[in-house]
This record gives structure tokens, sequence and C-alpha cells, in this order.
């Protein structure tokens, strides 16, 4: 087993599960035990000026090189859509397809891995590969400069981020500690593809204000908040829900739904990489409350909206050249590179507009994350470190 299969394997089962309904940062204090761990990793491997965040749980080192610094970032947290406790890989030596948990029939995308060596979980948890595949390859991409200074390389930046997987991974992010002026997240799926363009993304919450009248004497009088909440959701576009969509397809996504007949809450994301078709979604929004506050009294629907991130194509366009880099660095160990709009978000969207880093996204051989199917392949994985060997070599 190589070591960056080691060093995966080895942070999979740290828990670092972030939280959308903390206000503390991170969002979760397990996610310090992974950071202290790469601090200590890197300072032990040579890195320089490694600096951990103790307060906000960010990690940042130096591997000295040539000219001005290309930096790579990883998120450690993952998801909260899963369990990340007590994770248990499993390797599935030269896939099959007979696995019980990764079937073809479910993935199709696992007929591409025929013969392969897969990571998986044991089915109760998710992987984790979202990102500390990522995170691993990087820490890598370290130890494979720092030992061996005789060849020359860009000097390489790195920074370890909390709670991307709920919005907030740059919120107390140093681009001193940092230093490098153009980057690359590594936080990407299948070998190969190389991402510039994101959603422009928003939240939006929805309070459904009812009115509770004994049933038997209701008629007339009742206002059902969950029911008024369901015809606020039947008023959107359906075909232009995440599952209905792909590519550049914006959607409406309702994200959770609680209520009762006094009160019912709505929430939901909203995407689109177009910017003006995304403030459309908003749009609707806007006039869907107002038609119902119309048709059942003011103050029923209360809406709140918010912008999360936007399209990161808007400072890349200047910046092609770190595009071009990677296209060839894949080339050259054999693989052929594509582009594909990121149907999500990284910390480089939010890199790109407040700190004017460019910061594309690069696969890192990790699949269907946030769930308990998520799986890595160990020959894209080790790809994946060569590409980053290779756009830091100069």
């Amino acid at each position: 087993m190589t070591a960056l299969i080691e060093r995966f394997l080895r942070y999979a089962q740290i828990e670092t599960t972030s939280s959308e309904d903390s206000d503390t940062s991170p969002s979760t204090h397990c996610q310090h035990d992974l950071a202290a761990l790469l601090a200590r990793e890197l300072e032990e491997m040579g890195a320089s000026d490694v600096i951990y965040d103790r307060t906000h749980c960010y990690v940042y080192a130096q591997v000295p090189g040539q000219g001005d610094p290309i930096g790579f970032i990883a998120h450690m947290d993952t998801s909260p859509a899963a369990s990340g406790k007590n994770v248990r890989p499993r390797i599935l030596k030269a896939y099959d397809g007979t696995d019980s948990l990764l079937r073809p029939e479910d993935f199709p995308e696992l007929l591409s891995h025929l013969g392969e060596d897969l990571i998986a979980s044991d089915g109760t948890t998710l992987l984790g590969a979202d990102d500390k595949a990522g995170v691993a390859e990087i820490m890598e991409l370290a130890a494979w400069y720092l030992a061996h200074p005789e060849i020359p390389h860009r000097a390489i930046s790195i920074c370890f981020t909390p709670d991307e997987e709920v919005g907030r991974g740059t919120q107390y992010f140093d681009p001193k500690a940092f230093r490098a002026r153009e980057a690359y997240t590594v936080d990407g799926g299948k070998l190969g593809i190389f991402e510039y363009e994101c959603f422009n993304a928003a939240w939006a919450r929805v309070r459904v204000q009812g009115r509770s009248v004994h049933p038997g004497s209701a008629k007339g009088l009742m206002l059902n908040a969950s029911s008024l909440a369901m015809e606020f959701d039947a008023l959107l576009p359906p075909a232009e829900r995440p599952e209905y969509t792909e590519g550049y397809e914006g959607f409406y996504m309702l994200a959770e739904i609680t209520g009762s007949i006094e009160e019912a809450r709505l929430q939901y994301i909203v995407r689109d990489h177009d910017r003006a078709r995304f403030e459309e979604r908003k749009e609707t929004l806007r006039r869907t409350a107002a038609y119902l506050n119309e048709k059942y009294g003011q103050g029923t629907f209360t809406l709140e909206m918010g912008d999360s991130y936007h399209n990161m194509a808007d400072v890349m366009r200047d910046h092609m050249d770190l595009i071009d880099r990677a296209y060839a660095a894949a080339r050259a160990i054999g693989v052929t590179p594509s582009s594909e709009p990121v149907r999500g978000g990284t910390d480089g969207a939010l890199l790109a507009e407040i700190y004017g880093i460019p910061c594309p996204n690069l696969c890192t051989g990790g699949y269907n994350f946030h769930g308990r199917f998520e799986y890595a392949s160990i020959q894209e994985m080790e790809a994946s470190l060569q590409i980053l060997i290779g756009i830091a070599a100069l």
C-alpha cells in the first residue's frame, strides 16, 4: 500500500463532520483532531512556516521553491448529510461489480472502474473522500517535494480549511498566512476533470404563519400552515429541481420542511450558473410569497434570502493559464483532461470573489460524495497526486 493510501485511510477514520446548526467556528470541535495531526505531520516532514489556527481550525504551511508560490487548498470537514463517526474503510481489490453496496446497476459509473482497487465505507457511514482524498494528496505533494529538493518546482502554499460543507470554509481564511495569489482547490471527483465555473448560490427561508381552529368548526377559519407550505413549494417549477437538472441547468431545492397547523418553515437552496437567471430565480421566490400573502393575508408568508457565493468564472476568465497548466500536467501522465461546471460550491468561489485569488478545482478520484455509497479509486487518487506534482513542477 502506498504512502498516499495509508495517509488517506488514517485521515478518513478521524471524525470531522461539520454542523449547519452550530454558530461556533469551527462548527464542530472534532475538526481540530485532524487539523492538529496535519500541522504536526507538516512540521515533521520539514514544511516551513506551519501555522495551526487553534481558534478557527485552519492549517497553513509552505514548501520552499522558486518564484511566487502556487497554492493548494482542501477542506477537512465532511458533510453532515451522513454520519462521519466510526468510519471503517474497506478496500475492494480488483473491483468486479459484485459488491453488495456498490452495484453498477445503481451507479453506472462503477463500470468504468472494473479491475481497479476501490476504497469504500462499510455502508454505515460516508467514506470522507470529500475532501480527505484532497487533503491526503496535498500532504503527499508536500512530502514529495520536501524529499526531493533537487527537483525544480514552484514554491507551494498549503491551506486546509474547516466547515466548507456548511458554506463557511473561508470565513476566517488568512490570505497573509496563505501567501499564494493563485491557487487550486483539490476537491473534485473524476480523474481528469478540472472545474473553473460554479453556481451562483443563495439560501432562502420561508416562515408560514397559520391559524389553528378546532377541525369541527374550522371551515372558513383555519389556516393550516403545513398545507400552505406545500402550496408554496408546488408553485415553484417542478422540473427545476436537482433531480431533474444537469450541466449548466439551475434549480430550486427544498432542503428542509417542518410544520404544524400553527406554523411551518421551509428552507431552500437556489442555484444557477447564469447570473441573470439566478436573479430571476430569487425574484420568483419573492413573487410567490407576495402572491400567497395576497391570497391568504399579509404576514402569512415571510421570506428571508441571501447570497452564499457567486460564479468564480468571472475571476477565472483572466487566469485560464491555471487550467492550461492542469491540462498539461494531466496529458503528461496520459490522462485526457476536460472541464465541467461545478454543480456545487468550493472554497475557491469565495476566495476568488472576496480575495481575488483565482482558484479552479482539481480532481481527487472520489465519487458519490455525501452518502453511504461514497467511494474512491486508488488508481485515480495516485494519478491525481501526479497531476499535482506536475502542476507545481518547473
